[in-house]
């Protein structure tokens, strides 16, 4: 089954806030996202402010969430929460 964009942004998000500063390599596999399709992700969510870019040494580049890529996870965390106990309910459908 594919992925919607926006589940690949925020599993790219779940990683970092699990690992912290992380190597693209190690985005790549843990996120289970192509690297090319990762560079074009990352890229994205660095607009948003969601991320961001470090540089460590001369050649080495990870990458961080941002206090507001932080907020996003939760939001995404308390809205899957929410959405557990709706299905957990069985609400009826609505009767016309």
């Amino acid at each position: 089954m594919r992925r919607s964009k926006l589940e690949m942004y925020v599993d790219i998000l779940k990683v970092l806030a699990q690992k912290g500063p992380t190597k693209l390599t190690h985005i790549m596999y843990k996120a289970n996202v192509n690297s090319s399709i990762l560079k074009e992700y990352l890229d994205f969510l660095i607009k948003q402010g969601l991320i961001e870019e470090r540089a460590i040494g001369k050649n080495r580049v990870v990458y961080a969430n941002t206090t507001r890529g932080s907020t996003v996870i939760q939001y995404f965390r308390e809205l899957n929460k929410a959405l557990s106990v709706i299905d957990e309910e069985k609400i009826p459908p609505m009767l016309y």
